[in-house]
């Protein structure tokens, strides 16, 4: 996931700079994102796809939700990443990557809390709650394989990339623009 992940990133740079040093807004630059990781997703076996932004619904029409586990009290997470990559609800392998886009001037809190959601969706299982016939809905979203946190500076033309997998920050590093 993280090869075609780097693959529209390096489109969307390419392709999208102009909007970065304009300082559109956060949605404006995930939907160029979209285009580009749909554009890569073609040419792969996830060609069936689907990349979304601000996507939060589960096929029966509820909000997504995901959980953590807080010493013994479990918090709902609503979902509503910048970006994911799914099969929404066909497939038994439905959550492949999801998102989350930050200016560098937001609020640390509003930083910890896509970090949280991109943990807690990274996690492998809550509970039981991955659904394995592609039909269940399971009360939790959970098992994406690639988690990622996308922080743009302005004022120094630069992206921070985490990535994060079952739960973990794996790799961390800075891009100029």
């Amino acid at each position: 996931m993280e090869e075609i992940f780097e693959q529209a990133n390096k489109q969307f740079l390419k392709n999208h700079v102009a909007l970065l040093e304009s300082d559109v807004s956060e949605r404006t630059l995930c939907g160029a994102l979209m285009i580009e990781l749909h554009e890569i997703l073609k040419n792969t076996s996830y060609a069936e796809y689907y990349t979304d932004v601000e996507y939060n619904r589960s096929t029966n029409g509820t909000i997504k939700t995901c959980a953590k586990r807080i010493t013994n009290e479990v918090k709902e997470i609503k979902i509503n990443c910048d970006l994911i990559v799914h099969s929404r609800g066909t497939k038994s392998l439905d959550n492949l990557i999801a998102i989350e886009m930050k200016k560098s001037r937001a609020k640390k809190a509003s930083k910890d809390s896509d970090r949280d959601r991109l943990k807690a969706l990274t996690m492998h299982d809550f509970d039981g709650t991955i659904s394995s016939d592609g039909k269940t809905i399971p009360k939790y979203v959970c098992n994406y394989q690639l988690g990622v946190y996308y922080e743009i500076n302005d004022k120094y033309r630069s992206i921070l990339i985490e990535y994060y997998h079952q739960e973990v920050c794996t790799n961390s590093y800075t891009i100029v623009y």
